[in-house]
């Protein structure tokens, strides 16, 4: 008996280091589910997979996010010390950022339930994003090491508001949000490509959030087509700075190959979800063949990564190695 709730205690002792990076899992699946959905407007085959990994998704956001809640009920200062983190706080709106593309998948079959869920992820978006941004301009002294691609996270989602926003007539919410998200993309960029050229290496537990670098240039590029309804002079600067970022960082490719996993592997899976979306989006507006095969490429690479993340992270649960203290 007494063995029986050592080991009890020992699963919860677990809980108290699950760590909110698990989130970025979500990002990666939903952005897959987008990204087959944007080639099945060129090639059928790819909508029933959409279906299927969406469907995969919504059940991985139950499980995560119920899990994570059960984490803040018992281990709230576990919590607390995520927040306080200087780099996971960058990681807190994965929650929201997850909701967002979770309605923007689910729109196109269910916009009744689509809607609700946007506005949540919506309102979560710009609380987080206000609450991020005041930590990192806070009291506290963050240092250059402390700075990774992974600071985009909150822009990113910024820019994520649109994509469904601007399809249920949410106008000037998604461009409030846009504009945000712009602002700070481009102000984190510079910070960013200073720490990368004038200070230490990235570590290795973090050099994946490299290819974060796709993400914001692709997303916006999308969600400003959206917005203003055709490809102007701006939009092919978003869309072609996202394939300049992807080549900088398909250079380091062989790097990446040797370091060992972390969850923060999962950063590579949403830039190239987003990739792959405009690729098809501008493929299809302009009638380029040549963007509509950029987009099928990479969305092979994405099924290929997202297939092995996931292999290697049941593997890395199996093995407990995971929910560990840090």
């Amino acid at each position: 008996m007494a063995e029986a709730a050592g080991h009890k205690t020992e699963d919860f002792s677990r809980l108290e280091h699950l760590p909110v990076t698990f989130f970025a899992v979500l990002m990666g699946l939903f952005g897959l589910a987008l990204a087959l959905h944007a080639a099945a407007g060129t090639y059928d085959w790819a909508e029933g997979p959409a279906r299927a990994v969406l469907w995969f998704g919504l059940a991985c956001f139950v499980g995560i996010a119920a899990v994570y809640l059960l984490k803040a009920f018992r281990y709230p200062r576990a919590v607390a010390a995520e927040w306080h983190h200087p780099v996971k706080l960058a990681f807190f709106p994965t929650i929201t950022i997850s909701m967002l593309l979770m309605a923007t998948a689910i729109h196109g079959y269910r916009p009744d339930l689509a809607e609700p869920l946007w506005l949540a992820g919506m309102l979560g978006q710009g609380g987080l994003t206000i609450a991020v941004i005041s930590g990192w301009i806070s009291h506290r002294a963050f240092e250059v090491g402390h700075l990774t691609p992974a600071w985009f996270i909150p822009a990113v989602g910024n820019v994520i508001v649109p994509l469904a926003g601007a399809q249920m007539g949410w106008i000037e919410v998604s461009w409030l949000f846009f504009s945000a998200g712009m602002i700070f993309w481009l102000v984190l960029l510079v910070l960013v490509f200073n720490r990368l050229i004038f200070h230490a290496p990235i570590p290795a537990r973090l050099f994946p959030t490299l290819v974060i670098l796709i993400a914001p240039p692709a997303v916006a590029f999308v969600s400003y087509l959206r917005l203003v309804g055709g490809v102007d002079a701006f939009g092919h600067i978003l869309l072609n700075s996202g394939y300049v970022f992807a080549a900088l960082v398909l250079v380091q490719v062989p790097k990446l190959m040797k370091l060992p996993f972390a969850l923060s592997w999962w950063a590579l899976s949403f830039p190239l979800a987003a990739l792959s979306v405009a690729s098809f989006v501008y493929g299809r507006e302009a009638g380029s063949d040549a963007h509509v095969a950029i987009g099928l490429v990479v969305l092979a690479a994405l099924i290929g990564v997202v297939a092995g993340l996931l292999y290697r992270t049941g593997l890395a649960i199996l093995r407990d190695e995971i929910c560990r203290p840090e």
